[in-house]
């Protein structure tokens, strides 16, 4: 091998060639050596070469090197010209006598510090932007696409098929339409409530109007929902009025009213389960007497007296308690003067030394004792040791709720006592420390959803039911009971997620976003439905978009630009000039504006024929103008064709020139000139691709082109008044 001839590809070609001429296709013997053996084997091949002298190998490389562009005697000299420091390094010290030299060193160091973490800052800065913007991106996909899916599951719930409401003809869709029987219904008092308003009238209570929707379908686990939802919000507002629903729902006074409602709607229910247990077993029972809470336990001889107290108290009888109270007074020591002043204050707070006496007497005493409804009663007059649990005597639920609500207490006046538990310690445990999966939130939602609602967490239960497809419209319409009295929080920004907290807001308050949960619950029928999912916006119309545009009109931008219903929804001009009226007619609202909005929307989305239309429903035949010469001047010099581009646009064109000059319009002349001059030149190109001669005397009148030499100058000064378009 010549190596002076070779260079890298035909020494690999050589050595592959090697490889190959090795490889037999037969297995080789092995060889085993040591590493002596290794050593000795090396030195001898080592003894066999003959030996180069420095020179010569410089030669060998050189050749070697050559054959891909290196030159070998400058390479180390650039090698050596490379500098290994860093862009930024620290200047050399200098003698610390020199203080000239050393302060010039410490600037010209402290210049370099900054530059250096400016860069470093700079850098990161833009790479957490970076990051950010991608975040957001994706996040704004996502929710694209799980909105784009909603709706497409199949129902679960089953209704009554013989269910029927008598809707108005023209009122409702036509059609085939994608709300099941309940959710039309709901649709239906959604409209009759969205009437009164608009015609300022006396306005019904939304939650009854949905309720008699629950009565009338049946369900009884809509119907205990619709309950809940009555007890809990008939709470007096008072001077609260006309307040953010964040100060509403913060205010202690509120939520002392929702506890007290809280714990009423757990004592009505248990009473209607002790009647229906009683009712079922009638022949144990011995009804007789005086009907009430007491008879229901028979009389106080030979029974339990603090179990007796308990139940009456687990019923929210304070009257039968207090009798119970009154007869077995020698057998209860202090207690009846806890429990007398426990009756006397609206509140049932006891003073604060009767509430240190109580919690004593239940630590030293009572905490200890075998009867578990001595402990219980202890628990609900004094609030004493939340903690317990009270599993003996509270088997479900309900009851344990209800012990932990009669525990509740305003911190702010219970003098830093940590026996007593508040409203958001009580939140924070039920949403938080045990959450869904305790209490097995998707197999019992209902459950799970009185759980939040009971302890004021109205906007979690809300987003609880928004995650389950079957019931998504149980959640819409609650939301929107609770938007319309002023009771739930909802976020400044509309784009954040559906259950969001805000760092200004208190420990435990969660806001919840109204207008994507509408949204959400709209696109599964908005191409079926589209006048129902209007009514649902209507709620919207007090609320601004990120852009500071009315939410209201920017979903109907958004509903009609996904169904393309312009006509249905907006209206259409007629060919005399009047406006036909559209959906959106019958809410009061800026129509003009509403209509101009979406023409805007339709022009960003590079939807200009439709853009066109739009503007000129909403009386800016400017604009109207303006895109029209721009679509025309595309297409004018087309040859025409039946269906075409051109033929749509110019009907269009000349459509509209008709009825500018029969009604008139508002757009400037310079526009208006070139729109004429534009469906001339569409008569002029017409007449040309049909071979006709009168295509001259056409564009001889338009005056664009001279036709003699005294006419050159002329148009060549008029043509440069001509807009763009021409």
């Amino acid at each position: 091998m010549n190596p002076e001839s070779e260079g890298f590809t035909d020494l690999l070609q050589q050595a592959e060639q090697l490889t190959a001429d090795m490889d037999s296709g037969t297995e080789l013997p092995h060889l085993e050596r040591n590493l002596l053996q290794i050593l000795e084997a090396g030195q001898r091949l080592l003894t066999r070469t003959t030996p180069a002298s420095q020179e010569n190998v410089d030669v060998q490389a050189s050749i070697l090197l050559g054959s891909k562009g290196f030159a070998l005697p400058k390479i180390s000299d650039r090698l050596e010209g490379l500098r290994t420091a860093t862009t930024f390094e620290s200047l050399e010290p200098v003698r610390d006598t020199d203080i000239q030299g050393f302060l010039k060193n410490e600037r010209e160091n402290a210049l370099l510090a900054v530059i250096e973490q400016t860069r470093k800052n700079t850098f990161e800065g833009v790479e957490r932007r970076q990051w950010e913007c991608m975040e957001n991106e994706w996040e704004r996909d996502k929710q694209k696409i799980l909105n784009s899916l909603l709706g497409s599951g199949p129902d679960s719930f089953q209704f009554q098929q013989d269910f029927e409401m008598s809707v108005p003809d023209g009122q409702l869709s036509q059609g085939r339409s994608s709300l099941d029987h309940a959710e039309m219904a709901y649709a239906r008092q959604v409209f009759v409530y969205n009437e009164h308003v608009i015609e300022n009238g006396i306005l019904p209570s939304l939650t009854d109007m949905f309720a008699e929707v629950a009565n009338k379908i049946g369900d009884q686990n809509v119907i205990d929902f619709w309950k809940l939802v009555q007890c809990m919000t008939e709470i007096p507002l008072g001077q609260m009025y006309g307040n953010k629903p964040s100060i509403i729902r913060t205010d202690k006074q509120m939520q002392a009213y929702f506890v007290a409602r809280a714990k009423h709607y757990l004592e009505k229910t248990y009473i209607s389960y002790l009647e229906s247990t009683v009712s079922s077993n009638l022949r144990q029972a011995q009804l007789g007497g005086v009907p009430g809470t007491y008879r229901l336990d028979g009389i106080l001889d030979g029974q339990p007296v603090w179990a007796l107290l308990f139940f009456c108290l687990r019923c929210g009888d304070l009257k039968a308690a207090e009798h119970v109270v009154n007869r077995a007074r020698n057998q209860l020591g202090d207690f009846p003067t806890f429990f007398e002043e426990f009756m006397m204050t609206s509140d049932h707070r006891l003073n604060p030394g009767n509430d240190t006496k109580i919690n004593l007497q239940y630590r030293r005493i009572v905490k200890n004792c075998s009867d578990p409804y001595k402990r219980a009663v202890y628990c609900v007059i004094g609030r004493c040791d939340w903690r317990e649990d009270h599993a003996e005597i509270l088997d479900n639920i309900d009851g344990y709720l209800w012990m932990k609500l009669s525990h509740v207490g305003d911190p702010q006046l219970l003098d830093g006592n940590q026996e007593h538990l508040s409203l958001i310690e009580l939140q924070k445990m039920l949403f938080e420390d045990y959450g869904e999966l305790h209490f097995n939130g998707y197999q019992r939602p209902f459950l799970y959803f009185q759980v939040l609602f009971l302890t004021g967490q109205f906007e979690a239960a809300i987003e609880f039911f928004s995650r389950i497809e079957r019931l998504r419209y149980l959640a819409v319409h609650l939301a929107l009971v609770l938007y319309d009295m002023k009771l739930l929080v909802i976020p400044t920004n509309c784009q954040c997620q559906i259950l969001s907290q805000d760092t200004s807001d208190p420990p435990g308050l969660r806001r919840l976003n109204i207008a994507r949960l509408m949204m959400m619950y709209t696109r599964k029928f908005e191409a079926t439905d589209a006048r129902e999912a209007l009514q649902y916006f209507y709620f919207l119309r007090n609320l601004k978009a990120a852009n500071e545009e009315n939410l209201f009109m920017s979903c109907v931008s958004e509903l009609v630009l996904e169904t393309r219903e312009f006509d249905m929804l907006l209206g259409r001009m007629e060919g005399d000039g009047t406006r036909k009226s559209g959906a959106i007619d019958k809410f009061k609202q800026d129509t003009q504006k509403i209509t101009e909005m979406v023409a805007k929307d339709t022009e960003n989305k590079g939807m200009f024929e439709d853009a066109v239309k739009l503007y000129d429903l909403s009386q800016n035949h400017e604009k109207a103008l303006s895109l029209m010469n721009k679509l025309l001047s595309q297409v004018v010099a087309v040859a025409p064709a039946p269906q075409s581009t051109r033929d749509r646009l110019s009907s269009m064109a000349t459509s509209m020139a008709v009825r500018y000059n029969k009604v008139g319009h508002e757009a400037t002349q310079i526009t208006t000139k070139t729109f004429y001059l534009l469906l001339d030149l569409i008569t002029f190109f017409d007449l040309c691709h049909s071979g006709s001669m009168t295509a001259l005397q056409v564009m001889e009148d338009i005056k664009l082109l001279p036709f003699t030499p005294a006419e050159v100058d002329l148009r060549i000064n008029s043509f440069k008044n001509y807009s763009d378009e021409v």
